[in-house]
């Protein structure tokens, strides 16, 4: 009698289900190559080879389209592949499900949960702020504290005395965290220190948060640049004309409504953190 299979033969592994989310307007993604990342702008429909395709249309910080197919996870959302889809048609009479300032959607009822054991660290107050003012709703489902450091020339420190562990995490945000600058010297001996497992450092390339809010958001064309030798937030206030820090930085947070009016990496920075210590 003759087998027609092996059966020493290993199972062909099936691919990961890759999830389907649909386009709807300001979400944000970035393509699976990393080229291009931007906020959903239009769904619509072109030829492709004499196909008809469905196409989606993001726009990117600086203002710029790009019109891409819906193909099958040839995006990023928050670093996982998914493939987008053709938002369905809402039904008659039916209300939007509600969504927190942050673009995830609103748990209805929801109560504080007590804190976690996890922390997340920030620089200063007005990164603290910034924060609860984007992600305020969703940190509070998930029970997660929020802690200002008042800058992280300590950071070691911290983290020694906190004494992380895999149910006691911390996140750190961290401004400016470009090659070369300081922050990313003290972020590396920290790595060095032993603590990359129950410890995540992520950041944004700005000097400062506030510059991590659109300018089109504050109704500024863009940043001023600020010459070297002048503190940064003294050098915008005096070529924006606002009289002291203070007064700027009360603009700055009553121009943020939602996600959508501050940067890319911000946004990809603190959901990486959000991630993390709940996990």
């Amino acid at each position: 009698m003759r087998y027609t299979d092996d059966v020493l033969t290993q199972p062909a592994r099936r691919a990961p289900k890759v999830a389907e989310v649909p386009a709807e307007a300001d979400l944000v993604v970035e393509t699976a190559d990393g080229a291009f990342c931007g906020a959903v702008v239009a769904v619509g429909r072109a030829v492709d080879s004499g196909e008809k395709r469905d196409t989606v249309t993001l726009e990117d910080r600086h203002g710029r389209r790009r019109v891409f197919a819906l193909l099958p996870a040839a995006f990023l959302l928050d670093g996982k592949p998914v493939t987008l889809v053709r938002p369905g048609p809402t039904p008659a009479g039916s209300r939007p499900r509600a969504k927190t300032a942050s673009g995830s959607y609103a748990v209805a009822g929801a109560t504080a949960r007590v804190a976690r054991a996890s922390r997340i660290w920030v620089e200063g107050v007005h990164d603290a702020a910034l924060l609860e003012r984007i992600w305020g709703d969703d940190l509070r489902v998930e029970g997660v504290v929020v802690e200002p450091l008042d800058g992280i020339d300590n950071l070691l420190e911290h983290v020694r005395a906190f004494q992380p562990g895999p149910q006691r995490r911390v996140g750190v945000l961290v401004d400016h965290l470009v090659a070369g600058s300081k922050e990313t010297r003290i972020v590396d001996g920290l790595r060095r220190a032993g603590f990359a497992r129950d410890v995540l450092v992520t950041g944004h390339p700005y000097v400062d948060v506030w510059q991590a809010v659109k300018p089109r958001a504050l109704g500024i064309e863009s940043w001023p640049q600020v010459p070297r030798g002048i503190e940064w937030k003294a050098g915008i206030c005096a070529a924006l004309g606002v009289s002291e820090p203070r007064e700027m930085w009360r603009r700055v947070l009553a121009s943020v409504d939602s996600y959508a009016d501050v940067e890319v990496p911000l946004l990809r920075a603190v959901e990486e953190l959000i991630d993390f210590v709940t996990a």
